[in-house]
């Protein structure tokens, strides 16, 4: 097993798998590592808006090493990076931070510029960085335009952190596929 390098994105549907596989990658990296500087951080996206999500944020803190650090940013996923400085990086996730900015009246055409941003500086960090998002655009055509505009600005979101990304993962029941640029198999 090596230790993860560069950016992995972890894409899939819920309790697919993708947040408790890139812990085992932190996991992995923390075990590794041989700069005792270098940690793992956590940056966590959810808003904790209710007991039920309180709750869920809880059993996730709870099931992470004590040492590893929790970045909580629901809006600037660049500067979080900043912060981590050259720690192993989860974003958990930008499914979420999506949905922030989205309700913080980002325009479409703002978030996808930050997406394009803010994967690029993922995948220009020395230390490795891993981030989950869903995949929502295999279901149901969603009958309102607010779910619409959500499926779409998370689409081309998803599209920017995968062409920056050195591998690309999608997580179905725990397993994995290595998703491919199509160009490449052409």
């Amino acid at each position: 097993m090596r230790s993860p390098t560069g950016l992995i994105l972890l894409c899939g549907g819920a309790r697919s798998g993708k947040s408790s596989y890139a812990e085992r990658l932190g996991r992995r990296f923390d075990a590794a590592s041989a700069d005792a500087r270098a940690g793992v951080s956590y940056l966590a996206t959810a808003p904790i808006v209710d007991d039920d999500m309180a709750e869920r944020v809880g059993r996730h803190v709870a099931g992470r090493p004590d040492h590893w650090r929790t970045i909580e940013e629901q809006v600037d996923l660049l500067g979080a990076l900043t912060r981590a400085g050259n720690d192993f990086v989860i974003i958990d996730c930008l499914t979420l931070w999506v949905s922030n900015l989205m309700w913080r009246d980002r325009s479409d055409e703002q978030i996808d510029q930050l997406a394009r941003v803010t994967a690029a500086a993922a995948a220009d960090r020395a230390a490795p960085t891993v981030v989950v998002t869903n995949e929502v655009g295999l279901g149901v055509h969603p009958e309102h335009e607010l779910g619409r505009r959500y499926r779409d600005v998370l689409g081309r979101t998803n599209q920017a952190w995968a062409a920056a990304a050195d591998r690309s993962l999608l997580l179905v029941a725990g397993r994995a596929l290595l998703l491919n640029d199509p160009d490449d198999l052409t």
